[in-house]
């Protein structure tokens, strides 16, 4: 065979039928391939096997109006030191569905930002039309951005779930409400009755449905004696200020700042979880690497971004998928939340 690439008319010549039947059984869809006779079908294929022809991937993909290519952007850095526990899981997800459908991936790096150094989607230079579509990363997304998305042309997947802006917003998020409420109601079968929260309760929605949830797991019996919504708090004034309250159990948002508290509370005499129970809302990627298995949920990143890729593959592709969807994050049971010590010795 030439080592020069057949052109579809040559294909067409050879098989004696026209261009277009050669087109369309080539990069057709389905039911434009059904109107090709058999016979004209058989043709065509016999010749592709005895000449060893291979369609041009980009020539397919123009024919389809796609480049099988998905845009992956990131508000905060996707690779930081810091936090490459946190976003590893989601690119590990992403990676494997777009593989498995034969999609490439673009990283969009080269936002432009903001007066206050944000990056923002619609800036110079854009570059994402390049992409067929985008999957959107972040702990808290632009609402103009988000906005012009929903109202706009171009198909994407925000991963997390997100609060409408100018109309729904399709997402694959985590049900951080729910898992918040059972770690709640756990606290309460364990007898404690008099909490204490450490976090903010608003702004990004991941932040506002772990408020959500424990505000709708507590009961009547039980009360919020403490709420420090700072983050990075001395954990020395933390723990002063939870016994000032008589809290028995202690809820954090940030694992960082869980950490220094337990060591604090050692320190100071207390066992944990025997005086003092302690609860962080979502877990870490690594948890060995902090000595100590807290109680807490685990967070599906890795199937969060799987299935959004998957989800908006299928918007590309014109198949039906869910606009929006919240995964189940699974109590782990750790070891530092346990029975009240005051409601045993009662």
């Amino acid at each position: 065979m030439s080592q020069r690439r057949l052109t579809q008319k040559e294909i067409a010549k050879r098989a004696g039928v026209s261009q277009a039947s050669v087109s369309i059984v080539l990069n057709g869809a389905e039911r434009d391939r059904k109107r090709i006779p058999d016979e004209t079908r058989k043709r065509i294929q016999k010749v592709i096997e005895e000449t060893g022809y291979v369609a041009d991937p980009i020539a397919r993909r123009m024919a389809k109006g796609r480049n099988n290519i998905l845009g992956v952007f990131t508000y905060e850095p996707a690779f930081p030191r810091a936090q490459a526990d946190f976003f590893a899981p989601f690119l590990f997800g992403i990676e494997e569905a777009a593989q498995e459908q034969g999609y490439d991936l673009l990283l969009m790096t080269s936002a432009e930002r903001d007066a206050d150094g944000a990056k923002r989607i619609f800036g110079e230079p854009n570059r994402m039309r390049i992409a067929d579509g985008c999957l959107l990363l972040g702990r808290k997304f632009d609402s103009n951005d988000l906005e012009r998305l929903v109202q706009g042309d171009f198909d994407y997947m925000a991963i997390g779930r997100r609060d409408d802006a100018g109309g729904p917003v399709d997402y694959v998020g985590a049900d951080y409400a729910e898992a918040t409420r059972g770690l709640v109601e756990r606290s309460l079968a364990l007898g404690h009755e008099t909490f204490a929260y450490i976090g903010q309760k608003d702004g990004a929605e991941s932040i506002a449905d772990r408020w959500a949830g424990f505000q709708a797991g507590l009961t009547g019996a039980a009360t919020l004696s403490l709420h420090v919504p700072e983050v990075g708090l001395p954990p020395e004034a933390l723990l002063e200020q939870v016994r000032a309250v008589g809290a028995t159990v202690v809820f954090f948002i940030e694992l960082a700042d869980a950490i220094p508290f337990k060591r604090v509370a050692t320190a100071a005499g207390l066992s944990v979880p025997g005086d003092l129970s302690i609860v962080v809302l979502g877990s870490h990627i690594r948890p060995d690497d902090t000595g100590t298995q807290f109680a807490t949920y685990a967070i599906p990143r890795e199937e969060m971004a799987r299935r959004a890729a998957t989800a908006l593959i299928a918007r590309l592709e014109g198949r039906d998928y869910a606009k929006q969807t919240l995964l189940r994050c699974d109590l782990i049971e750790g070891e530092t939340l346990g029975p009240s010590k005051r409601k045993t010795e009662t």
